[in-house]
C-alpha cells in the first residue's frame, strides 16, 4: 500500500513539475492580415489549451511589433507571419543584433494583382499593364475623379509600399491609376461589391488568402522576376525611399514563418522548443483565413477547430 502511495505522489509531482515548465506567458502581435491573425489566434490556442500557457494578443503594425520585440520588455514578442524579403528591412536589422529569431520552418508565398474573371473577360485584361489603358481606368473610377482605383495594400504593410513603387515604375501612375490605401477589410468588401455592381475594380492579392475562395477572381501576368529590376529601399530604410527605388518585375516567391524575441528563450523556454517546431502550409492557412473571412468565423474558434482535425500534427509540434 505505501509503495502505491509513494507511487502515486511521485506521479503527481512529476505532472505538477511539468505543468510548472509549461506555466508561460508570451504576448503575440497581430498585424491585421487575415492569414496572420489566423495564425496568431493558432498559436494561442496551442499555448493556452495544450501547454497550459498565458497568451495576450497585441494588435499593431509591422513597425510597432517590430519594435517591440527589439525593445525585448514584452510588450510584443511574436511576428506570427514574417513575409520574406518583403520585411527584410526589419528582419536584416534584428536578427544579426541578436533581438529577433526566425524560424526555418516556412510556407510559400506568391503575391501579385488581382481583378474579378468577368472583369478581366468583359475587358481582355491578362496583364497588369492592361490596367492602363483608357477604357479600362475609366471603368475602374467608381468615384468620378477620372483616376482608376487599385488597392497596394493597408498603412504599415512593406508590400503596400512595394506596390505603390510598382504601380509608378510600370507606367501606371501616369496613366492614371490611382493607389488606394485601405484596411484589407475594406478591400475584400469592395471586392464583393463591384462584382456585385459589375464595376471594374483592381487589387493587391496574394496566395494564401481567403480571397481565392470568397470571389471569381484572377492574378494578372507581370514581368518575370528581374533582381536588376527589384531594388526596393523600405521607409525604416531611408526617408528619400519612393525616390531611390525600382520596381519593374514580378516579386519572387515569398518565404514565410514566425518570428519570436530572443529574450523570449529564457523567460519561455517551452514555448519557443514549440516555435522552432511550428510549421503550416499555405493550404492550412488559406482554410484558416476562408473560414474566419468568408464564413465570419472567430477566429480563435477555427484555430481549435483546425486543432481538434490535425492532432497529430500539433502533438509533433509538442514533441509528443
Amino acid at each position: 500500500m505505501k509503495l502505491v502511495n509513494k507511487t502515486a505522489i511521485a506521479a503527481v509531482v512529476a505532472l505538477s513539475a511539468s505543468m510548472a515548465t509549461y506555466a508561460e506567458k508570451v504576448n503575440i502581435g497581430d498585424p491585421g492580415w487575415t492569414g496572420a491573425t489566423a495564425i496568431a489566434n493558432l498559436l494561442s490556442a496551442v499555448i493556452t489549451d495544450k501547454m497550459g500557457g498565458e497568451v495576450e494578443l497585441v494588435p499593431g503594425n509591422n513597425t510597432a511589433i517590430y519594435g517591440a520585440i527589439d525593445r525585448s520588455k514584452g510588450e510584443i514578442e511574436v511576428h506570427p507571419d514574417v513575409w520574406l524579403p518583403n520585411q527584410q528591412a526589419y528582419t536584416n536589422e534584428l536578427v544579426p543584433k541578436g533581438t529577433l529569431k526566425l524560424s526555418s520552418l516556412s510556407y510559400e508565398g506568391n503575391q501579385g494583382y488581382c481583378v474579378s474573371q468577368a472583369f478581366a473577360k468583359e475587358m481582355s485584361i491578362t496583364s497588369i499593364f492592361d490596367l492602363g489603358r483608357p477604357e479600362v481606368i475609366a471603368a475602374m473610377d467608381s468615384d468620378g475623379n477620372g483616376k482608376g482605383e487599385f488597392w497596394i495594400g493597408a498603412d504599415g504593410w512593406a508590400s503596400a509600399n512595394v506596390n505603390e513603387v510598382k504601380v509608378r515604375d510600370y507606367g501606371l501612375l501616369d496613366l492614371g491609376i490611382e493607389p488606394i490605401r485601405a484596411a484589407e477589410a475594406v478591400k475584400n468588401a469592395r471586392v464583393l461589391d463591384s462584382i456585385k455592381k459589375g464595376e471594374g475594380y483592381a487589387f493587391y492579392c496574394y496566395k494564401p488568402h481567403a480571397i481565392w475562395g470568397m470571389a471569381p477572381v484572377v492574378m494578372l501576368t507581370e514581368p518575370t522576376h528581374d533582381p536588376a529590376a527589384y531594388k526596393m529601399i523600405q521607409p525604416k530604410s531611408d526617408a528619400d525611399w519612393y525616390k531611390k527605388s525600382y520596381v519593374a518585375s514580378k516579386d519572387a516567391m515569398k518565404n514565410i514563418q514566425i518570428g519570436w524575441g530572443t529574450s523570449l528563450e529564457g523567460k519561455s523556454p517551452a514555448i519557443v522548443e514549440f516555435f522552432n517546431n511550428f510549421q503550416l502550409t499555405s493550404d492550412d492557412v488559406s482554410w484558416l483565413a476562408y473560414e474566419i473571412s468568408v464564413n465570419k468565423r472567430d477566429a480563435a474558434e477555427v484555430a481549435r477547430d483546425w486543432m481538434s482535425q490535425n492532432e497529430g500534427t500539433v502533438d509533433g509540434w509538442l514533441g509528443l
